[in-house]
């Protein structure tokens, strides 16, 4: 691959670039990378890694779901795979000229959508279950100072 032209430049972006902006180090970039979270980046001549804006994008993506949303890297991973299938689908689904077919691009993003309704009604209930323990300590806490109030009174 040749270095880019400027009018490539201004949509490429360097890894230290990629860090600044979107506030990972570079480290956790190549990681991501590694995981698969993140397409392997274009390369130099030079073999510097070279970030697109749709990398970027799906960047702060994965921050949203990860830090936002707390979902952990293979959970990010399953959505982030399941948002792209569901967008090919989208692309034969628009081409398609036949009703059967088409129905069958529908079932197949229900299914992934259902999918990933499931991941999140986990997460749901696992938060609940959480507040709930934490609601139980504050009652404790509760009880626990009415007693001591209690007997310091007396």
């Amino acid at each position: 691959m040749s270095e880019p032209t400027s009018t490539q430049a201004s949509s490429c972006y360097s890894i230290e670039q990629v860090a600044t902006r979107t506030g990972l180090t570079k480290r956790t970039l190549r990681y991501y990378e590694e995981m698969g979270l993140l397409p392997p980046a274009e390369r130099t001549e030079g073999n510097y890694r070279r970030y697109s804006e749709e990398d970027i994008q799906r960047l702060e993506r994965v921050k949203e779901l990860r830090d936002l949303l707390g979902f952990s890297l293979s959970e990010i991973r399953e959505i982030l795979n399941v948002e792209e299938e569901r967008g090919t689908i989208r692309e034969a689904f628009r081409v398609e000229t036949d009703e059967n077919a088409k129905v069958a691009h529908l079932d197949r993003a229900d299914e992934l959508i259902l999918q990933q309704i499931g991941l999140v009604e986990q997460k749901i209930a696992a938060l609940e279950q959480m507040r709930a323990s934490l609601y139980t300590k504050l009652e404790r806490h509760r009880e626990k100072k009415q007693v001591l109030n209690h007997l310091h009174n007396n």
